[in-house]
């Protein structure tokens, strides 16, 4: 079994040169890495990202994490044996939260920070990958129409990224910001119906993936088909460039959501889960 090598970094361009192929190379299940990562390379002001790899020197294999404080680590695929040596450095860090990312391998990583410091790891939300490259029409079509959110709808937007965070369990997130970013690159579309009562996002691709999220409809607007066919028009509108796949996650708890994914084309191919770690 060959040896391993683990470097930890603060150069995101070090990290996507060494890294990057990994990341791209399977753009579903690391669509979040990369994502971040690309953003993280384009900005200067992020509070300390935190990147890392592993290699193995008799396959070459990669695996891959990073960390933007105070958020918790994400992670790529990588086997138990990659998550152990990976963790045996980034487990002495105190303000670690926990860890995010594709299973088996989040699991394995929450494994090895439990056998490094003797913490408690608190499972959260287990979550479905869904991905389409084929597009069913929505069966019903409720009234209204979709548009691209404007710089007057920010107030409504940044309440219910709030309440999306919080459902998902996403710490740390300068919600003003990360809204701001996201109209100024015409990334948030909404359904319109009297009043604006559904957000999709969809993030740039990632080796021809599109990434929706948020999908986000507040508790007064739901039942009524939005969510639905809003993921359709951004789906069709994604795949009508040169994306040839879209995807999201799922709330693998909510068999509402994951049903209105599934009747527009969207089809489960992974799992994806979360842990908190408390000392």
């Amino acid at each position: 079994m060959g040896k391993l090598k683990v470097v930890v970094t603060r150069d995101p361009r070090m990290f996507a040169r060494h890294a990057g192929g990994f990341l791209t190379s399977r753009p579903v299940e690391h669509n979040v890495l990369a994502t971040v990562l690309a953003t993280l390379e384009r900005s200067e002001g992020e509070s300390g990202p935190l990147f890392a790899w592993v290699e193995s020197g008799e396959h070459g294999e990669v695996s891959a994490a990073l960390r933007t404080p105070p958020r918790c680590l994400l992670a790529s695929t990588m086997s138990a044996r990659s998550a152990q040596a990976l963790m045996k450095l980034l487990a002495v860090d105190p303000q670690l939260p926990g860890v995010n990312g594709p299973q088996p391998a989040a699991s394995y990583l929450a494994a090895a920070w439990r056998h490094c410091t003797g913490g408690v790891v608190e499972p959260d939300m287990s979550q479905g990958v869904y991905r389409l490259s084929h597009m069913n029409e929505p069966r019903h079509q409720p009234g209204g129409h979709a548009r691209p959110a404007r710089r007057d709808d920010r107030d409504l937007l940044v309440e219910w990224y709030g309440a999306f965070q919080h459902k998902v369990g996403d710490r740390g997130r300068d919600l003003e910001s990360h809204v701001d970013r996201r109209l100024d690159n015409g990334e948030l579309l909404v359904w319109e119906d009297g009043r604006v009562v559904c957000l999709v996002g969809a993030f740039p691709p990632v080796a021809r993936v599109v990434r929706l999220a948020p999908v986000y409809t507040p508790v007064d607007s739901r039942r009524h088909g939005y969510a639905g066919a809003l993921v359709a028009e951004v789906s069709r509108r994604a795949l009508a460039t040169d994306a040839e796949e879209c995807m999201l996650y799922t709330d693998l708890s909510n068999p509402t959501s994951n049903s209105i994914y599934q009747s527009v084309g969207y089809r489960r191919s992974s799992d994806a889960r979360q842990y908190f770690f408390r000392r």
